[in-house]
């Protein structure tokens, strides 16, 4: 395409309508003369009347709304019929909003609503009675929690936010505070084990924890870690998530007789008089310890292995029962249990 020389600019002019709908219409055509041009394309759009752009000073051509539809047909290579497209919108569908009656500068009167009827204005928060320094203080208190003035109001814990700090240890690690739950930590035992891998060994440590509060609560736990404090800390999390109950007499011993068993080792468990004390050994001294049982017999058959005996243990109290479930069951009286 060659542009027209300088004398001869491109007419071009758009005009508006204000009622004009959104058409578009393109067509194109060239001429074999360079010194002008036999047609440009059309572009109509729609917006306020006001608006007209005439860049040039040459002949014009003015463009206005077609009479019908427009339409444009393309040749398409798929199929011999014409494509028909049509641009159609009715003047109805464009709304136009102008404010050209309306004074930027004018200075409208506020009318507040009526107020309702029965309508009782809150008091005034100078009318109100000032309140104390202990109801301010719990107020605070209950928003924010206990404050470090070592003093509470509502009789919270003012030693819980000095808990929430982060402490470190040595090496800056953090360190983590042991679970206080009632629960009373035993390490039985802290081996070091070795895993062969491809490119040599691994060394890890197991460790054996029991934990119980003496009062009918005991459970038996095992955790590896590279450290044996983490070991540690594993085996003891282990032990709470297997917490059994322990039946018991009201002197603290075996209602009767029980034999556990677990891989190669075995257990034998046997009650006691009062002032007997637990004569056992190994592991199963430390689980009847922590469990709470003051006089207790217990004897290691089997295996000498910790783990297994800590485990062959809990298996015998679990097959224990007290007299009073046993004769519930039965629907008898307790004293015929003996008949």
């Amino acid at each position: 395409m060659t542009h027209p020389p300088s004398s001869k600019l491109w007419p071009l002019e758009i005009s508006f309508s204000e009622t004009q709908s959104y058409s578009h219409s393109s067509t194109m055509a060239m001429s074999t003369s360079s010194s002008s041009l036999s047609s440009l394309s059309s572009l109509s759009l729609h917006t306020s009347p006001r608006l007209s752009l005439s860049p040039f000073t040459a002949a014009t051509t003015s463009i206005t709304k077609p009479k019908r539809p427009i339409s444009l047909f393309l040749s398409s290579t798929s199929s011999s019929r014409p494509t028909t497209v049509i641009f159609n919108a009715a003047a109805a569908d464009v709304e136009t909003s102008f404010f050209d009656n309306e004074d930027p500068e004018f200075d409208g009167v506020f009318e507040p609503p009526e107020v309702p009827e029965g309508f009782v204005p809150p008091p005034s928060f100078d009318d109100e009675s000032s309140e104390t320094e202990d109801e301010i203080a719990a107020a605070y208190e209950e928003l924010y929690g206990p404050a470090y003035s070592g003093m509470s109001v509502l009789g919270n814990d003012i030693y819980v936010m000095d808990s929430n700090v982060k402490k470190t240890g040595a090496f800056g690690k953090l360190k983590k505070e042991k679970i206080r739950d009632g629960f009373e930590e035993r390490v039985v035992q802290v081996r070091r084990v070795t895993k062969v891998v491809k490119g040599g060994k691994q060394l890890h440590f197991r460790a054996i924890v029991v934990v119980g509060d003496k009062q009918g609560q005991v459970g038996v736990g095992v955790g590896k870690a590279k450290e044996v404090i983490g070991a540690v800390q594993k085996s003891a999390v282990n032990a709470r998530r297997n917490i059994i109950s322990v039946p018991m007499t009201k002197y603290l011993t075996f209602p009767h007789r029980s034999e556990g068993d677990y891989g190669a080792a075995k257990v034998m468990l046997r009650p006691a008089s009062p002032g007997t004390g637990v004569i056992a050994g190994g592991s199963v001294r430390i689980v009847l310890e922590m469990a709470g049982v003051e006089n207790a017999l217990g004897k290691q058959l089997g295996s000498k292995n910790a783990l297994n005996n800590a485990r062959a243990t809990v298996v015998g109290i679990q097959k224990m029962r007290q007299f009073s479930d046993v004769a519930r069951e039965r629907g008898i009286p307790m004293e015929e249990l003996w008949k």
